[in-house]
């Protein structure tokens, strides 16, 4: 189950592991809108660092792209999945194929431009 992230956290998507069913991400990724999954961890400092970063790219791209959050310690299964061995790790789908990845911090500018490249 998707829950929407409010308030001070920002607009974001969060997927938690207690509601978490695989059928639901594959169909976010099966859309025609571009999905950014950061892959994250509570304990992680540099993790603490693009959470506002992505809340500033999605009040500027808005609905262009739908921005995830997947904690890596609640679903284990899923960083396996999609083989996260560090953390922040970002990575931009677009129907269903990974196209851009990257491990650690990301600026705005540059996940902006790693979207316009979509």
């Amino acid at each position: 189950m998707i829950q929407r992230m409010t308030s001070e956290k920002g607009p974001l998507d969060l997927l938690f592991s207690n509601q978490f069913m695989v059928s639901s991400l594959q169909s976010l990724l099966d859309g025609n809108i571009p999905v950014l999954i950061d892959f994250t961890a509570t304990w992680c400092g540099p993790c603490k660092m693009q959470a506002p970063i992505l809340t500033e790219l999605k009040k500027e791209v808005g609905d262009s792209i739908r921005i995830i959050k997947i904690d890596i310690d609640k679903n284990p299964q899923v960083a396996t999945a999609f083989q996260v061995q560090s953390v922040p790790t970002i990575i931009i789908f677009k129907e269903r194929k990974p196209i851009w990845r990257q491990s650690g911090v990301q600026s705005k500018q540059a996940l902006i431009q790693a979207i316009k490249s979509v």
